[in-house]
C-alpha cells in the first residue's frame, strides 16, 4: 500500500469535526410554541438580571451543551424544562433549522417545540427574570430593523511581530461585518442571535403558509 492509498484510509475511518470547537461556545435552544386561548405563540425569556452574562436580555431558553447530553436536541430539551420548569415529557420536539457559527464565538443549535400545556410553565427565578408570548401570525406580519456590527482584532503582548512584515498592523485590524435584526412587541426588543434564529424560524413557516 503506498502513501495516497494509507492516507485515504485513514482520513476515511475518521469523519471531519470542527477542529476548534472548543474554542466556541457550543448552545442549543428550543424556539418554544404553546397553545394560548386557541393562538399559536412563541415563548421567550427575559434573562435574570442576577446573570453574569447577558442580564436583562430577551432569549429562547436553552444553553450550554453538557458532557451528559447525547445530542444538541437533549440539550436544548433539558435547558428549556429548567428555566421555564415544565416537565421534559410536556416538550415536544418538531424540528431544528439551521445551525448557526456566529461571529462572536458562539455554535448554536436552534430546535422548535411545542410545550403542552402554557400553564404549566413555571420559570426559574435563578435565571428567569420573566416569560412572555408573542402571537406567531404577529411575527410573521412583522419586519425586523436592521443594524451593523464591526469585529475586529488586534494582536497582544506576545504576538511575535518579528515574524511578520515591517507592514503588518500593530493595532486593531477590521475582519468583517455582520448583520444585526430587531424585532419589537410592545415593551420587548427582540434582537442579536435571537432575532437571527426567530427570522430564520419565521421564512420556514412563510414557506409553509405560502
Amino acid at each position: 500500500m503506498n502513501f495516497c492509498e494509507k492516507l485515504r484510509a485513514a482520513l476515511q475511518s475518521r469523519p471531519p469535526k470542527i477542529e476548534n470547537e472548543n474554542d466556541y461556545f457550543s448552545s442549543a435552544v428550543l424556539i418554544p410554541l404553546v397553545n394560548y386561548k386557541g393562538e399559536l405563540r412563541v415563548l421567550f425569556e427575559v434573562r435574570s438580571s442576577m446573570l453574569s452574562w447577558q442580564p436583562g436580555e430577551i432569549c429562547f431558553p436553552g444553553g450550554h451543551i453538557e458532557q451528559e447530553d447525547c445530542n444538541p436536541l437533549a440539550a436544548a430539551i433539558r435547558e428549556t424544562s429548567e428555566e421555564i420548569g415544565v416537565p421534559q415529557e410536556l416538550i415536544h420536539p418538531i424540528g431544528a433549522i439551521d445551525y448557526i457559527v456566529s461571529p462572536i464565538g458562539v455554535i448554536l443549535y436552534p430546535y422548535v417545540g411545542f410545550i403542552e400545556r402554557a400553564g404549566a410553565v413555571q420559570p426559574s427565578c435563578d435565571e428567569v427574570g420573566r416569560i412572555f408570548s408573542v402571537p406567531l401570525d404577529y411575527l410573521l406580519a412583522a419586519e425586523p430593523l436592521t443594524g451593523r456590527m464591526e469585529l475586529a482584532t488586534r494582536p497582544l503582548g506576545d504576538f511575535p511581530f518579528h515574524l511578520m512584515p515591517d507592514t503588518y498592523p500593530q493595532g486593531w485590524k477590521r475582519r468583517t461585518e455582520y448583520e444585526v435584526l430587531f424585532y419589537q412587541y410592545k415593551e420587548h426588543v427582540i434582537w442579536g442571535l435571537t432575532a437571527k434564529v426567530l427570522h430564520k424560524f419565521l421564512q420556514v413557516c412563510k414557506e409553509i403558509k405560502d
